[in-house]
């Protein structure tokens, strides 16, 4: 008699979906273990892995970076099938730029003796909340500090001791940021006017240039704000060492690597799950129907599918909307540690937004890799041309040097704004900024820097780039926050949450004793993947590929310890 192999449905076709799916199939003996299936309720495979095409070059719209390549598994994959190398222009090809012109709103060019020094403060608090080494100096370059007159890195190290003092329980990283800065202030003195810079004074330039890397920051964790990150959870991330790249061929290379070796018919495009049954004290096959599994899947076609174990990947975004009074993806409700879990951590909106400059006669020179300071006066940004979804963006640049596409990051309400708007608003929007960072003709520029931290304006930057006249084709930007697959972006540990919620997250159903019983544990009906089931390497691809081999081992050894 042969025995009868347990029904695994696998919920979403993303990297945590098809790596669960890929390791039980390939695992030797599996086959003869589960019957296999992914149910993905979109057209397509990848989850929040999209590459795309835009002016002729290969772009992300989804996951852009493997974040290390020192014991990355996706770097290991791409490597493995030569993802690493293509003859056609892709997404950060010549690495992240080292370049940047930093401009205040008005149109001025900021000195590195301005920008280097809060650049540098920035760096060195958030080392410290990441758990990473404060890097010492070595002698030269402690002689040159002693030198400066300022004695910036002496003031930075103050700082950061400063904002250490009363510490860290219960804070937010945006709090811990702006102790921080306003350490620096107490340390360094008060600012005055900035020769040529207009009315910004160094205070206010500085806490303009502090944004701008919040404002990058945000884009790298999905908060919306700093000050709903958790202080605490910051030291848990682990990253791998060595370089962030870009995959040559695309993201989206790895995901049909790992779905390669899964047979026609695994996995069933558009097939929504609408609402998961499973049964928390037990389950009992009827003699009518002892085929019957433990879950039973029903589809928004009407259809349903019983399965004897589901892993769940879908977002955090949909679980969230899944969990909410009214509107339960789950029968009967799940437990209050998962709800509890699901409802405390944050999961946010990160979206980028793609450029095509025109095509102009002569010869075409680079658009700069342009960091934006903008005004954090209120009274006066509410004054200016900038529209408001464009103020907490740090940064525009080519996605590579001498590229015509040009890339902005967007997290939180401007994310979710910046997917409303018709291209034309946004052309207009994106035009209208880059007019304030032009300069007014009546304006003055010197030379002689010296102790001035303002360069002039930034006239002569904008000829040499073709700024001033930079005109868009058309536009392309990500949708993550209205999607109704996703409904956001990735996960992060937010105020009055922990790494034990990701933990829980992570936590199979039925939940099993922890009393030291001999009693067997119960069935494995629901699993849960996906990044934010993974404690130190949420809101990652690979955190995502991590979490889908835990849960199919946790099948595996299951069935080889011959437990049903």
């Amino acid at each position: 008699m042969v025995a009868k192999k347990a029904r695994v449905v696998i919920i979403g076709a993303g990297m945590a979906g098809l790596t669960a799916a890929n390791k039980l199939y390939t695992e030797p003996g599996s086959t003869d273990l589960f019957d296999l299936c992914i149910v993905e309720a979109g057209d397509r495979i990848g989850g929040r892995i999209r590459t795309s095409s835009f002016g002729g070059d290969r772009i992300e719209l989804g996951a852009t970076y493997i974040h290390g390549i020192g014991g990355s598994p996706v770097h290991k994959i791409a490597t493995e099938t030569g993802g690493l190398h293509s003859d056609e222009p892709w997404e950060r090809m010549d690495g992240f730029p080292e370049d940047p012109v930093t401009v205040a709103e008005g149109g001025f060019k900021l000195d590195s003796s301005l920008v280097d020094p809060i650049s540098l403060l920035y760096r060195k608090l958030m080392d410290l909340a990441q758990g990473k080494p404060i890097e010492e100096e070595d002698e030269e370059e402690e002689e040159e500090e002693e030198e400066r007159e300022d004695g910036n890195c002496r003031i930075a190290d103050r700082a950061v001791a400063v904002s250490c003092k009363n510490g860290f329980r219960g804070q937010s990283i945006g709090d811990f940021l702006r102790r921080g800065l306003e350490a620096y202030w107490v340390l360094r003195g008060e600012g005055k006017l900035v020769p040529d810079c207009g009315s910004w004074s160094r205070r206010s330039l500085e806490e303009a240039i502090f944004a701008l890397h919040e404002n990058t920051e945000r884009t790298y964790t999905s908060a919306s704000d700093l000050s709903l990150l958790d202080f605490d959870a910051e030291r848990e991330y682990r990253g791998f060492p060595g370089e962030e790249i870009t995959i040559a061929k695309g993201y989206s290379s790895i995901i049909q690597s790992i779905a390669s070796v899964l047979p026609f018919g695994v996995i069933q495009l558009g097939r929504k799950v609408k609402k998961i049954e499973w049964h928390p004290d037990g389950f009992h096959p009827s003699e009518d129907n002892p085929s019957t599994g433990p879950v039973k899947l029903h589809f928004t076609d009407g259809s349903t599918m019983a399965a004897d174990h589901v892993i769940v990947t879908v977002s955090l975004g949909v679980l969230k909307a899944g969990t909410r009074d009214g509107c339960s993806l789950f029968s009967p409700l799940l437990p209050s540690f998962k709800t509890e879990a699901i409802s405390r951590l944050g999961f946010g909106v990160v979206n980028k937004l793609f450029l095509q400059l025109e095509r102009e006669d002569g010869d075409f020179k680079s658009f700069p890799f342009l960091e934006m300071a903008f005004q954090q006066n209120p009274s006066v940004t509410k004054q200016g041309k900038v529209p408001w979804w464009m103020r907490r963006t740090a940064s525009l640049c080519p996605i590579y040097k001498n590229s015509r596409v040009l890339l902005g990051w967007f997290a939180g309400k401007e994310a979710l704004e910046l997917e409303s708007l018709k291209d034309s608003e946004i052309i207009k929007g994106v035009s209208s900024t880059l007019s304030t960072f032009h300069m007014n003709s009546s304006q003055k520029s010197h030379q002689g820097l010296n102790s001035h931290c303002c360069n002039g304006n930034v006239n002569g930057m904008v000829q040499d780039h073709q700024q001033q006249h930079a005109k868009f084709a058309k536009v392309l930007r990500s949708g993550w926050g209205t999607d109704p697959l996703f409904l956001g972006s990735y996960s992060f540990v937010a105020v009055g949450s922990s790494g034990e919620d990701l933990d829980s997250m992570a936590e199979p159903l039925p939940k099993g004793p922890h009393d030291g019983s001999s009693s067997p544990p119960p069935p494995l009906q629901l699993l849960f993947a996906g990044e934010a089931t993974h404690r130190t390497h949420y809101s990652t691809t690979h955190g995502a590929y991590f979490s889908g081999i835990r849960e199919a081992k946790r099948l595996l050894q299951r069935y080889r310890c011959g437990l049903p």
